[in-house]
């Protein structure tokens, strides 16, 4: 496939693999560990009561844990999904169903989270995998972005918090849809799309490409353990992150700006940015906002919240290199704040 890293295999490569195994299975303990440590201190403090811990060392410890125990569950099924569809699936079916235009086969990609119904955390391991099995790294970028919005678990979520007040619904998807197809055909123009990824990752391509060994069991085990290894980490850190900014700041200063149409929608995506909160459950968590915000800042926290927050950035940074994710950045922050101004002014 055109979509494949051209890098040659290296003979030297598979016994590099095999080095990184216990480096894998370390790293892989201490993230499991550090996710023990934050739910066991977190249950020892509510024992304890308010005088455990001091008030803002309680709501960093509190906010931290939700978002492990929130994206947990996710990012283990995605890492299971990643493994059917890298391992389990024949590659021909999956060629079979994606047209050769490259607009129509991101535009299939974008909707692949139609049968995947995890959220963005979980979609970071099955992006891995995409490119994994041949999948060229813009298509990986329209999948990770589109999926955690077009999927049913937060169609359906969304609609019961809205409905179809003010659009925000048809707007959330159509805005997501949109953004990932502009996002894939912006990267796809990119010289060397190689150096879109870090280092690390390029690297477990390279080795990953035409080379499986062992069964398959013994394959889906090392790719579990691999993926956790990384993962892991990464969502204890990017939590901490996030309950740390949440603590720091007021969000009575968000709740201040509600009412302009251009500050609301800033002030919305920063929420969304800080909040970190799972996208089958953000619709919920946004609600109460709803009587003080106009309608497009809503669809903004909507759109650019999946997409764009602390815990995704740790988790991106698996893969993408750091001046991959700020252009994304950039150019999902610009998209989600033009889709929240139409909302305001137009419809």
């Amino acid at each position: 496939m055109t979509a494949r890293l051209q890098t040659p295999v290296r003979r030297e490569d598979h016994r590099a693999s095999r080095r990184w195994g216990a480096r894998h299975l370390i790293a892989a303990g201490l993230g499991v560990l550090g996710i023990i440590a934050l739910i066991v201190l977190r249950a020892a403090t509510a024992e304890s009561g308010p005088a455990g811990l001091p008030d803002v060392a309680q709501d960093l410890l509190t906010l931290s844990t939700s978002v492990v125990i929130e994206s947990l569950p996710f990012i283990v099924l995605g890492i299971a999904l990643s493994i059917l569809v890298q391992v389990w699936i024949p590659e021909a079916w999956l060629l079979r169903i994606l047209p050769q235009n490259p607009w129509g086969r991101r535009a299939v990609i974008s909707l692949f989270g139609m049968l995947l119904p995890v959220c963005e955390c979980g979609n970071v391991p099955l992006a891995r995998g995409l490119v994994r099995r041949g999948f060229t790294i813009p298509e990986s970028m329209v999948f990770l972005v589109a999926a955690p919005i077009l999927n049913p678990v937060t169609i359906l979520t969304t609609h019961a918090a809205f409905g179809f007040d003010d659009g925000i619904l048809v707007a959330r998807l159509l805005g997501g849809f949109l953004i990932a197809n502009v996002l894939g055909w912006l990267f796809s123009l990119h010289p060397e799309p190689e150096s879109l990824l870090t280092g690390r990752f390029a690297e477990e391509c390279r080795v990953d490409d035409g080379h499986r060994h062992g069964t398959r069991a013994e394959q889906s085990v090392d790719l579990f353990v691999r993926e956790s290894s990384i993962l892991m980490p990464a969502l204890v850190i990017g939590a901490l992150v996030a309950g740390g900014i949440q603590v720091a700041v007021p969000r009575d200063v968000l709740v201040a700006l509600g009412s302009d149409p251009l500050f609301s929608v800033l002030a919305m995506m920063a929420l969304a940015f800080v909040i970190s909160v799972c996208s089958n459950v953000d619709a919920f968590f946004i609600l109460p906002f709803a009587s003080t915000f106009l309608p497009g800042s809503i669809v903004a926290f909507l759109v650019f919240g999946p997409i764009i927050d602390i815990k995704m950035l740790a988790l991106m940074r698996t893969t993408y290199s750091t001046r991959t994710l700020l252009r994304v950045t950039l150019v999902v922050g610009l998209l989600s704040a033009v889709l929240g101004l139409v909302v305001n002014y137009v419809v």
